[in-house]
Order: structure tokens, then C-alpha cells, then sequence
């Protein structure tokens, strides 16, 4: 936990050569969107994000928004 709230890691986000989807919930009180997914998707060249409003920290798990992540993640690993 350290590390990734102390650490800053721009310059590898700068270095990413893939296709990235960033998903992140609008009201995580656990990692802030602005500070993490948004800021992310801005550094990452060709970064997609997804932003899931109203949807918190563990949105691969909470019914209704792990359907939702699972169906954009498919489509995304589609194109």
C-alpha cells in the first residue's frame, strides 16, 4: 500500500506500448478517481477509460457493475 500511495509512477504509465482500458467508479472514497484513473488514462498513451458513475472502490465484484466490467472488458479485448 505503501508504494502505490507514495510512489509516483508517471514515467512508467508514459512507457505503456499496449491498448489499455482504465475503469474506475466515480465515487471511490478508497482510491479518488481524479487522483488514480483519470490521471492514469491522461499518461497512458491511447488510454481508454471507462468511468462507472455512482460505483465504488470494487467494482469488478458488486453485482451489477462486475456484469458491466466484464462486458466492456470483452469489447475492449475485441477490437
Amino acid at each position: 500500500m505503501d508504494a502505490f500511495g507514495y510512489t509516483d509512477f508517471t514515467e512508467d504509465l508514459k512507457k505503456f506500448d499496449i491498448p489499455t482500458l482504465v475503469v474506475h467508479g466515480d465515487d471511490d472514497q478508497v482510491v479518488p478517481i481524479d487522483a488514480t484513473g483519470r490521471k492514469s488514462a491522461q499518461i497512458i498513451p491511447d488510454a481508454e477509460l471507462k468511468v462507472y458513475e455512482g460505483s465504488s472502490h470494487g467494482i469488478a465484484m458488486v453485482p451489477g457493475d462486475k456484469e458491466r466490467f466484464n462486458r466492456d472488458l470483452l469489447e475492449f479485448l475485441n477490437k
